[in-house]
């Protein structure tokens, strides 16, 4: 019958998540990545929500959840969202899937509060590869910053792209994602727009996530995060992805007990260019009672 929609508050901000029913099993929560929105879950959570309660969060300024009044992104608000969906629904322990920001979010929460996450998986969640953390680390400061200042303004100026048809956005949608089947383009662009007045189209995330907050947190003190967490965790990635690898470039080392798995045939989006092959990888790990 697929899921129902509620809303809960964070930082003033209503914010939207689905529930897959099954409330008597063990929780599970889904986090989708930048710029995608809860129901890009939907092929996943149907699987899953016959073993555990599967609720699926519209990031803040993404889905049908609200955009933050100041266009500012930066992660530390979206690890406070997911911790208060936890808190509020009292979801702890509660199992963690999370894809590209998403995964980058729920890492840090779950290297915040170890006793509240019973398993992780992360697909391509730890965000800039060594390589691209040390070419911006040769680039000044003051370049940096003033860099960021006219990428937003830019983006001020900027009105949301409309399509006049939903076959046009899918179109796009396809664009971004070649390997995608026609069903699941369509439906991932059927959650992921929203109806204009005058009958077009336009995505419903706020333009302001295209842009990476300047300052974030130092990558020491990130890997002290993953070093924190005390739950088995899985870390997935696309062997045809841009992605950087952790067990190559080193950054699984921090963790106290992770794993990674490469898809070949996939991209980012493992979950939907492979998506059998990674339920099934899912489904044996978070079952797997020797981790």
């Amino acid at each position: 019958m697929g899921p129902t929609s509620h809303f809960f508050t964070s930082q003033r901000l209503r914010l939207h998540y689905v529930d897959w029913g099954n409330s008597a099993a063990p929780p599970l929560i889904l986090v989708h990545g930048g710029r995608d929105h809860c129901r890009s879950w939907d092929w996943v959570a149907a699987d899953l929500a016959r073993d555990w309660h599967v609720i699926a969060p519209d990031l803040r300024g993404h889905g049908d959840s609200a955009w933050a009044s100041d266009g500012q992104y930066d992660m530390a608000p979206f690890v406070y969202d997911l911790a208060q969906l936890i808190h509020g629904l009292g979801l702890a322990p509660v199992t963690l899937v999370a894809h590209s920001l998403g995964g980058n979010i729920a890492l840090r929460y779950a290297g915040l509060y170890p006793d509240a996450v019973a398993r992780i998986v992360a697909i391509e969640g730890l965000g800039p590869s060594p390589k691209w953390r040390a070419e911006r680390a040769a680039v000044p400061v003051e370049t940096r910053l003033t860099d960021w200042i006219d990428e937003v303004r830019g983006l001020a100026g900027r009105t949301p792209r409309r399509y006049a048809t939903i076959d046009e956005a899918c179109a796009r949608m396809r664009a971004e994602n070649p390997r995608l089947s026609d069903t699941q383009a369509r439906h991932l662009t059927v959650h992921g727009v929203a109806a204009n007045e005058d009958g077009s189209f336009s995505w419903k995330f706020d333009n302001y996530n295209r842009v990476w907050a300047p300052v974030d947190i130092d990558h020491a003190d990130l890997e002290r995060l993953w070093g924190r967490i005390a739950a088995p965790t899985l870390l997935i990635y696309g062997a045809e992805s841009w992605a950087s690898n952790p067990a190559e470039d080193g950054r699984v080392a921090a963790f106290a007990n992770a794993r990674v798995e490469l898809f070949e045939g996939a991209g980012h989006w493992v979950h939907h260019d492979r998506t059998d092959a990674f339920v099934a990888c899912v489904r044996a790990f978070l079952t797997d009672t020797a981790t």
